[in-house]
């Protein structure tokens, strides 16, 4: 595991802000309102020769009845329990607030190192105003602007100076599987579920998680990063500029993903928007699994699961080879099921056919159901099979008439490529060449 330093604080004084200068990128959301970063988000950053994981948190409020903030100050502590070092960031222009007090009373009884970052100093004279902050016992402010950068040199050479230098980094080449769906359909339950912790914040409100979060999961022999997507909505539906940003922070879980487990409500059944997630995830060509959840609140006879299952591959068609598993994410029902069968499709999706045996077995096929004739009465003659080297299967097929080859033959061979060898859950694409 690499060392971790948390951002903590109270709302609205810069974190996510000095979260995505350190790690580069413009990875949490950022605007001027409080609470916006509810759940941790995870980055990596460097200094001096030194790598380590950036957490950033939601916002520490104390007494208050307010369902998230509740949830924000469970995430703080597990922020805390986990980091290495801790950034307790304050507003610099703000002066001391009375919830800055509370949240320095919790670090100054932490055994860890806490260094005291005084954000949105972004000039010169403006320095001074960091003394005050020496009343919180916390050693030397560390005055910055997490806006321009300013200061933030002087701070990560003591973050790097504090971090444990034994540490064994994460391995970025595991399998990466996210976790998508409409909102409120149990994301984040699921991941709960596998990793037995509350890792991310679930509650029954629907839209709660806005942003995409990485957990490393290594139990059972399953060495994989799972990630909590926001809920996806139809456009029609994202109002906030926060749902827009959290839509657009999904997709692109989903282009960076190898395995895309497709979460649907089992009471509201496969919706059109379901259909658009799923077309998203073929589209880029990452393995798929679809988990029907709350399968334990439908009533059902012998049958229900098979009537179920064929609805929805006959809605998907002609991409309907899949894997489909009923689970509960609440009662743990089948959801390592889930996770056996995520590395499956994995396995699946990086499977290379040896040229000969891929033209033995196809070439029989062709000329046992040769395509139909081409146009103007020509005969269409596919000579040779390759598969191209990558991370999706895509096979190129040499013939003559490419541009003549029609759709309905082009399915009638993958679905043989299909029945021959496993590419359960996983797109592939047939590409035809003139030789």
């Amino acid at each position: 595991m690499s060392n971790i330093v948390a951002i903590v604080g109270r709302p609205n004084v810069g974190k996510s802000t000095l979260f995505n200068r350190l790690i580069k990128q413009r990875q949490a959301i950022v605007e001027e309102s409080s609470g916006v970063t509810r759940d941790r988000h995870y980055g990596k950053s460097d200094w001096n020769g030194k790598e380590f994981t950036v957490i950033d948190t939601g916002g520490y409020v104390i007494g208050s009845d307010d369902i998230f903030e509740e949830e924000i100050r469970k995430q703080v502590n597990l922020a805390i329990d986990e980091a290495d070092v801790i950034l307790f960031v304050v507003n610099g222009r703000d002066g001391i607030h009375i919830l800055d007090e509370d949240v320095a009373q919790i670090l100054r009884q932490q055994k860890k190192p806490v260094l005291l970052v005084v954000n949105k100093v972004d000039e010169p004279n403006l320095s001074a105003i960091a003394t005050e902050f020496y009343a919180f016992g916390l050693g030397d402010p560390y005055p910055i602007s997490a806006m321009t950068g300013s200061g933030t040199g002087d701070l990560l050479d003591k973050v790097a100076e504090l971090l444990p230098s034994d540490t064994t980094d994460l391995n970025t080449d595991l399998p990466r599987f996210t976790v998508v769906g409409r909102p409120n359909v149990g994301k984040s339950s699921l991941i709960n579920a596998f990793l037995g912790i509350d890792r991310h914040i679930v509650t029954d409100i629907a839209g709660t998680t806005r942003d995409s979060n990485d957990t490393h999961y290594n139990a059972f022999g399953m060495d994989s990063i799972l990630v909590d997507t926001a809920g996806l909505r139809k456009k029609s539906k994202v109002y906030e500029d926060i749902e827009f940003y959290s839509v657009m922070r999904s997709i692109r879980a989903i282009e960076n993903c190898d395995v895309a487990i497709l979460m649907i409500d089992a009471q509201n059944g496969f919706e059109a928007q379901d259909m658009n997630i799923l077309r998203l995830i073929e589209r880029n060509k990452k393995g798929l699994v679809v988990v029907v959840n709350k399968w334990d609140l439908v009533e059902k006879d012998s049958n229900t699961h098979l009537d179920f299952e064929r609805q929805i591959r006959e809605k998907t068609a002609p991409f309907s080879d899949f894997p489909i598993i009923f689970a509960s994410a609440i009662n743990k029902q089948r959801i390592y099921k889930v996770l056996e069968t995520a590395h499956q499709v994995y396995e699946n999706r990086e499977r290379r056919i040896p040229v000969r045996e891929l033209n033995d077995v196809l070439l029989e096929v062709i000329n046992a159901t040769p395509p139909p004739t081409a146009s103007r009465g020509r005969y269409l003659h596919i000579k040779y099979i390759t598969q191209l080297k990558g991370r999706t299967p895509q096979f190129i097929f040499f013939c003559n008439l490419p541009k003549d080859v029609k759709d309905s033959y082009i399915r009638f061979l993958e679905n043989k490529i299909r029945e021959k060898w496993n590419f359960n859950g996983v797109p592939i694409q047939l590409i035809f060449k003139e030789k």
